[in-house]
């Protein structure tokens, strides 16, 4: 009795009576007819109701007089006569329009069973698709109940005298359907159920002394006793999923529930159970106080007519009584419509109309049963967002009483649809740090945080002062497993000084740039920091060298150099657990990290020696800045020997090959160095001659002027002429240069006499007896040229004379043809044949064979083509030579004039004919007196 009083009792469900409808043309709406003015009085049923059921939208009920009446929503009782005396079982099957009856045809025990089709009509009345006796045997015997499977395979009926019949195929047939005696017993059989669990269907039998259950899908129909105690008539149900479709049974002492196999649970409701139905997850049990024996059922029931009943309504899941009331001498309870119907003896019908979830609710918060509340909304699967309603109210209501860890709790089971704003302003307060910091954990669990929620969180734990829960927030296993923002965190914890946590969160979560400040700006932890660039890709080792390298090489050098050495050759991030080879290399721009070395030459010289040497392709920014390097250690270098050492280093970088693309920047270097050797060197390779001259006449190098003559002066001939006249404007003695520098223009015939004379003119110590041997040398062969120029055109005019003289001739005189063989094929001459004045003769096919043209002759053609060819020349020379003096006297720049010409070619051979001939001569004559002019005129030239 302690455990029954301990549930509460609410008022969740309105009760009222059924009243008649207004007329046949007006059916009410819903369970039961609106009340007012309008409405008609209270419905009442017949009398004599002794069985009732419902399902298929209509209460079923059978009486005394064997009527089966049917009350469907509109209220309008319809009925028809189904047995001769009387019915006493009905069972309304809830997926088919099939309706299952015992009643009596005649006095005497002789139950029949009658199933009915309510869907096809017999003369106005559902058509009784099958009529069989309900007694097995031939022993008379009362039936105690029925029950119908929804699959029509299976029906069972209980009798008084213990035994079960199990009606197995298809109810509705005769044929197809086989009646067995599935059990028997001493103790009358009080319930049946079927239960249905994937292919295996059960049968839960109850008698006034046990409980049984029965496998009826398979063979031999294998028992289970559940139990020794059971129960009165109509004190069993079969629950619904949401209590798994437990079999219900009601004692005067407790109520139980029952598997196939096993008992469930119990609940100890007292009192007198009469009737025990299961609606929409409540359990409904009509029961009197004062305690009568299960037997008197049977036999003395009227003799309780009287009595008081009460009719509860629980919810076994939230464990509270959601309806009480007390009756007069209740027939039966029947669910339909969504609603409970009872049927009292007086014949009317008590509607109880459950009431909404939302009106559940607010009668629970007006006596601030939150959990209840919670539970019951669960229950009927209310959204989420109602949930979170409930939450919030409960919450608030134990904040305002001072439990703040409860409502706390509350609010967190409001995360993700109620704002978290308004549960983090009311825990702001120091004192209630902690509430807060429950629930920022939870909602950052829930991955609902946002970057202000992580920063309070961090900030709540640094005040706190709790490291373990700080380590335990932010060491998470995986990627997956991160509920906040990493950086924020990392923020947070590194302006609270929490250095090692956030350089925790950096290098797990490869925020890499985080993980280098903390290191270089606030622990100054280099070593560290440079280790972990040298673990980094190589995409983020090269943009944090480039930002960071500067800070690591002033503080440690040695190692920032070794670590850029590999950065800009082969790089292989130093992963631990993996060799360096098994990762692809790649190469950084070296030229990009000169900057880094600023304040540090030694280590400069050191990286950009090992990338010269290592990596010869270096960028061109390399080698400009090792040859600056080793050139400025030259200049301020006191050592000799160690000057002289980096002397020929530099001198070697010059001469490698890498400054052929850059030779000015290399020249200029070298001369803000002074380095000579080099700008001399630079000099030669650029072809500079005449600056390497004046270097040499600068320092006053007579010797080193005559070797750059010597050794470039066929390049260059000025030079011969440069240091001419440089030796001839020095006081002191250079005779001896003087004459090797004459010697050499006498040799390549450099200069003309007069010119010489006149440079030496300038030199007060220049004496005649330095050119005297110029001089006659020169005038010998000048004589020489003229004797041999002289004789040569004594032999031209000779040979003029005598071309005349032929000339004449063949004008004046016959020629006669002696030439007996062909000048081509040497064989006799034959007629017909081909004679030339030239005195060549041909057999006339070996002329057509080889000749280009009549008028030639084959074997001089050859010649004389050079020679028209030199004539022709020569007249388009001649038009240039007019044009030419043309536009020299029409410009008034006459200097472009003559540069244009030059440019063109004209002036680089030049031929003069002398003498031309008065005489017109034969064409080819005129040639070749052309062709030997012109061989003179070029032997004169």
């Amino acid at each position: 009795m302690a455990a029954y009083l301990q549930w509460r009792r609410f008022v969740f469900f309105e009760k009222e009576l059924v009243k008649e409808p207004l007329g046949n043309d007006g059916a009410a709406p819903g369970a039961a007819p609106a009340s007012g003015s309008t409405a008609s009085k209270f419905l009442c049923l017949p009398p004599g109701i002794t069985v009732c059921d419902s399902g298929r939208g209509s209460l079923v009920f059978g009486d005394m007089e064997g009527q089966i009446w049917f009350l469907p929503r509109s209220l309008q009782l319809t009925g028809f006569q189904a047995y001769k005396l009387r019915v006493t079982h009905l069972y309304q099957l809830k997926q088919h329009n099939i309706l299952a009856s015992v009643g009596e045809d005649e006095e005497g025990i002789n139950p029949l069973v009658k199933i009915w089709n309510l869907e096809k009509r017999d003369g106005g009345n559902p058509l009784c698709t099958r009529i069989f006796p309900a007694i097995p045997g031939t022993e008379p015997t009362v039936v105690s109940c029925l029950t119908v499977h929804e699959n029509l395979n299976f029906m069972a009926i209980g009798f008084t005298d213990g035994s079960v019949t199990l009606n197995k195929g298809d109810i509705t047939r005769d044929r197809h359907s086989k009646t067995q005696i599935l059990h028997k017993g001493n103790y009358p059989v009080t319930g049946l159920a079927f239960r249905q669990a994937g292919k295996t269907t059960h049968l839960f039998v109850v008698t006034t002394e046990n409980v049984q259950s029965y496998i009826v899908s398979g063979k031999d129909y294998p028992r289970v006793e559940l139990d020794t105690h059971g129960c009165g008539l109509r004190c069993s149900a079969l629950s619904d999923p949401s209590q798994d479709l437990q079999f219900i049974v009601a004692g005067d002492e407790c109520v139980y529930l029952y598997q196939p196999d096993e008992r469930g649970p119990c609940f100890a409701f007292e009192g007198h159970k009469l009737i025990t139905h299961w609606f929409r997850g409540y359990l409904v049990i009509v029961s009197r106080d004062r305690k009568v024996s299960p037997k008197s059922e049977f036999t003395s029931r009227d003799s309780q007519s009287s009595d008081k009943q009460i009719l509860n309504i629980y919810d076994l899941c939230n464990k509270f009584i959601a309806y009480s009331a007390v009756f007069e001498d209740v027939v039966d309870v029947l669910a339909e419509w969504g609603s409970l119907y009872v049927l009292t003896r007086d014949g009317r019908v008590h509607a109880l109309q459950e009431k909404d979830t939302q009106t559940k609710l607010e009668m629970l918060f007006k006596k601030n049963l939150f959990e209840m509340a919670i539970n019951l909304a669960k229950s009927q699967h209310l959204d989420s967002d109602g949930l979170a309603q409930i939450f919030m109210q409960y919450g608030d209501h134990l904040y305002s009483k001072g439990n703040h860890d409860g409502a706390v709790q509350q609010y967190i089971r409001t995360i993700g649809r109620l704002e978290p704003s308004y549960v983090i302003r009311k825990f702001l307060d120091a004192q209630r740090i902690h509430n807060l910091t429950a629930y920022l954990q939870t909602l950052h669990r829930q991955s609902l945080a946002n970057a202000d929620h992580t920063t309070l969180l961090l900030n709540c734990y640094t005040k706190l002062k709790d490291s373990s829960k700080l380590e335990e927030f932010i060491k998470t296993k995986s990627e997956s497993e991160v509920h906040f923002d990493v950086e924020t965190a990392i923020k947070v914890l590194r302006q609270a000084g929490y250095y090692s946590h956030a350089l925790y969160l950096a290098e797990n979560h490869a925020h890499h740039e985080w993980y280098l400040k903390i290191q270089l700006e606030d622990i100054k932890n280099y070593q560290e920091a440079l280790q972990y660039i040298g673990k980094l890709p190589f995409e983020q080792a090269e943009s944090n060298m480039k930002r960071y390298g500067k800070i690591l090489m002033h503080h440690i050098p040695e190692q920032t150099t070794q670590l850029l050495k590999g950065l800009c050759t082969d790089y292989r991030p130093s992963l631990e657990g993996r060799g360096d080879r098994e990762a692809p290399g790649f190469r950084a721009n070296s030229e990009e990290f000169i900057p880094i070395f600023a304040n540090n030459p030694r280590e400069l010289k050191a990286f950009l020696e090992h990338m010269s040497e290592v990596q010869p392709d270096s960028p061109q920014g390399i080698y400009d800045t090792l040859l600056e390097l080793r050139l400025q250690n030259w200049a301020h270098e006191k050592d000799p020997q160690v000057k002289e050492k980096l002397h020929a280093e530099a001198i070697s970088l010059l001469k490698s090959g890498r400054f052929c693309d850059v030779f000015d920047k290399a020249l200029v270097l070298c001369q803000m160095h002074d380095f000579q050797d080099g700008v001399l060197y630079l000099y030669e390779q650029g072809k500079l001659f005449q600056q390497i001259m004046h270097y040499h006449m600068q320092h006053e190098q007579h010797r080193q002027v005559i070797a750059v003559c010597e050794r470039h002066g066929e390049q260059d001939p000025s030079l011969w002429e440069q240091a001419l006249s440089y030796f001839a404007r020095k006081e002191e003695d250079c005779k001896e240069y003087v004459a090797a520098v004459l010697k050499h223009i006498e040799n390549k015939n450099l200069m003309p006499p007069l010119l010489v004379v006149q440079t030496l003119a300038h030199n007060s110590t220049a004496t005649l007896s330095i050119i005297r041997d110029y001089l006659v040398q020169k005038l010998q062969k000048q004589s020489q040229q003229i004797a041999q120029d002289e004789l040569r055109v004594r032999r031209y005019r000779e040979e003029t004379t005598r071309i005349r003289q032929e000339i004449q001739e063949l004008k004046s005189s016959p020629k006669i043809f002696q030439k007996t063989k062909c000048s081509i094929c040497n064989s006799a001459l034959e007629l017909p044949s081909v004679h030339f004045l030239c005195g060549h003769s041909f057999h006339q096919h070996c002329f057509e064979s080889y000749s280009e043209s009549d008028a030639d002759c084959p074997t001089c053609l050859p010649e004389n083509r050079k020679v028209m060819d030199m004539i022709r020349a020569q007249e388009q020379k001649r038009d240039l030579h007019d044009q030419f003096q043309h536009q020299l006297k029409c410009s008034n720049d006459s200097f472009s004039v003559i540069a244009d010409y030059f440019g063109r070619g004209v002036f680089n051979k030049l031929t003069l004919l002398t003498d031309p001939p008065t005489a017109r001569l034969t064409p080819s004559l005129e040639a070749g007196l052309q062709r030997d002019l012109l061989m003179h005129s070029r032997r004169g030239t």
